[in-house]
């Protein structure tokens, strides 16, 4: 299968913000950020061209676009992809990258087309907010699993069971793969769209986008065992009173958020029954 890359032009950080999250609603993954330009990808099929020329124009923005083959990814991939370390908890490489040495735990990831590698802010945040939670011998459900990478963080944390989730049927290829390369053990892949699972979890894992997010939260707030933690990303700033709001309707309780680049990270606890 091929793909279509997005090389999108701008130096206005919060309007290129904006654009990343109408792109994940439609369906484009894999985001590379640097200061004046995003690079994204989406299946060839799934590319619509005239849909894009209007979101650009609505926002006064370049672009430009190319096909990239199937085979030429992996070489496209590793050319872009450098390490990334959340302070001295964790690290993030390829395999071709020198291991880390002063970090607590190390994760090895191939990310092909999935979303996840903790260069992104959403992934950072919600390894910063992981470092401060006790996983172990916790069940954990991380649902848009992407590259698997926060269902492999979990177990290196001591997790008992994770049962990581996501739609997408490269993310379930890719996530099997990185799961395999860091030995884990106590994760179960899922390929599915929703979160009604009926299946109770101490910490639920959440890093997709806010109507997602919104679509599911319900089935979250089902999963979550009294006491136990969700986590909430693939926000923005502008998200935060909604996603709040709803969160408080239904019985969760805040407990902290963090932001990085315009994106936040939130922590909610579920401390009575559901009123909803």
């Amino acid at each position: 299968m091929n793909y279509i890359q997005l090389n999108i032009f701008s130096s206005n950080a919060e309007i290129l913000d904006i654009v990343i999250a109408e792109l994940s609603l439609l369906g484009y993954d894999g985001f590379e950020e640097s200061p004046s330009e995003i690079k994204t990808f989406i299946k060839e099929n799934e590319f619509d061209e005239n849909l894009i020329k209007e979101l650009f124009q609505r926002y006064q923005l370049e672009y430009s676009s190319s096909i990239i083959q199937n085979q030429n990814w992996n070489q496209l991939w590793e050319s872009n992809f450098q390490p990334v370390s959340i302070d001295a908890f964790v690290g993030i490489r390829a395999e071709f990258h020198q291991p880390f040495n002063n970090v607590l735990h190390e994760i090895i990831i191939t990310p092909k087309m999935s979303f996840g590698t903790g260069h992104h802010a959403t992934t950072y945040m919600m390894m910063q907010l992981m470092q401060w939670i006790d996983f172990k011998n916790k069940s954990v459900l991380d649902f848009g699993t992407g590259t698997g990478i926060l269902a492999i963080l979990a177990e290196k944390l001591d997790a008992a069971k994770i049962l990581a989730i996501d739609y997408d049927e490269w993310c379930i290829e890719n996530s099997l793969e990185n799961i395999e390369k860091n030995g884990c053990k106590n994760i179960e892949i899922l390929q599915s769209d929703t979160a009604q699972l009926n299946i109770k979890f101490d910490i639920i894992i959440a890093n997709i986008n806010r109507n997602i997010i919104l679509d599911n939260l319900t089935y979250l707030l089902d999963n979550l065992v009294v006491g136990g933690i969700l986590l909430l990303s693939g926000l923005l700033k502008d998200d935060e009173k909604e996603i709040s709001a709803n969160c408080k309707q239904l019985g969760l309780r805040f407990n902290r958020s963090i932001d990085k680049d315009g994106w936040i990270a939130l922590e909610f606890f579920h401390q009575i029954s559901s009123i909803c």
